[in-house]
């Protein structure tokens, strides 16, 4: 069985499908990947994710405000916990800092990122969290937080080792996309072949970042297994064995802290 850890159901292309989104878990449960965290970008999506959540045992969703929106969607902290607290909400985010593009609202994501954070060490969540061009901001806000017992994943996981190593040892998980098929791509290869198994989660980012052999087209959860047996061969372990770990990977992260987890999480 496989996890899709990371993947926004709420923004695939369903036109070629009559049933919509049941016919895109199908073909991804006839592959053998049977659960899916449909993650939340910010206020106005977050009710269609959580809707998915409640319509597909097998979906799990976040709520959250991305980096990206921070500035034009500031969260508050009432409606964090409100979306937070509730049944099939399994993490908080994605969240995170992302410099790529511009630096002016810098201040910005980063209160809403420590938002995100506190609110995930009172409601007892992992944090979903993006990274790009702020590897030393990111690090530093983990620590502050570490020490309260904040939990989390890297997601979409591009940067260096140097940083992936700090996240790890702050106890956090390191999701790995289809990014890591690319041909450009030998720099994050190392990385996985560093990461330790039992802190590795697979990701497609849906309908983002296809893996090879279907980059350019828009990205399905079933892909998730291209993504994974990619990563097995880079870690020299069978696919059935990777498959397992990360799926038991993830039910600890996200399930196993969750009282009221159906039996998909048990």
């Amino acid at each position: 069985m496989l996890v899709d850890s990371h993947c926004h159901l709420d923004r695939l292309q369903l036109d070629n499908y009559a049933n919509g989104i049941d016919d895109v878990l199908a073909l991804a449960n006839e592959r053998g990947v049977e659960r899916f965290l449909c993650v939340a970008i910010d206020q106005s999506n977050t009710p269609d994710v959580y809707d998915l959540a409640t319509r597909f045992p097998s979906v799990y969703a976040s709520a959250g405000v991305h980096p990206m929106a921070a500035h034009e969607n500031p969260v508050s902290a009432e409606w964090l916990r409100d979306w937070g607290s509730r049944e099939r909400v399994v993490a908080l985010g994605e969240t995170g800092l992302d410099y790529y593009y511009s630096e002016e609202h810098i201040a910005l994501q980063q209160q809403s990122f420590r938002l995100h954070m506190e609110l995930a060490v009172e409601l007892n969540k992992p944090v979903i969290v993006h990274t790009r061009g702020a590897r030393q901001d990111t690090i530093s806000m983990l620590e502050e937080y570490s020490d309260k017992g904040l939990r989390g994943v890297l997601h979409c996981f591009t940067e260096d080792w140097d940083m992936a190593k700090k996240a790890l040892d702050l106890g956090f998980y390191i999701s790995i996309s289809g990014i890591v098929t690319f041909r450009n791509a030998d720099q994050l290869r190392d990385v996985v072949r560093k990461i330790p198994l039992q802190q590795l989660l697979v990701e497609t980012d849906a309908p983002y970042l296809a893996p090879v052999p279907h980059r350019g087209k828009s990205n399905e959860p079933q892909w998730v297994y291209e993504v994974a047996s990619y990563c097995a061969e880079l870690k020299g372990v069978s696919f059935e064995e990777l498959a397992a770990v990360t799926t038991a990977n993830f039910d600890q992260l996200f399930l196993a802290h969750d009282d009221r987890r159906d039996s998909h999480g048990s």
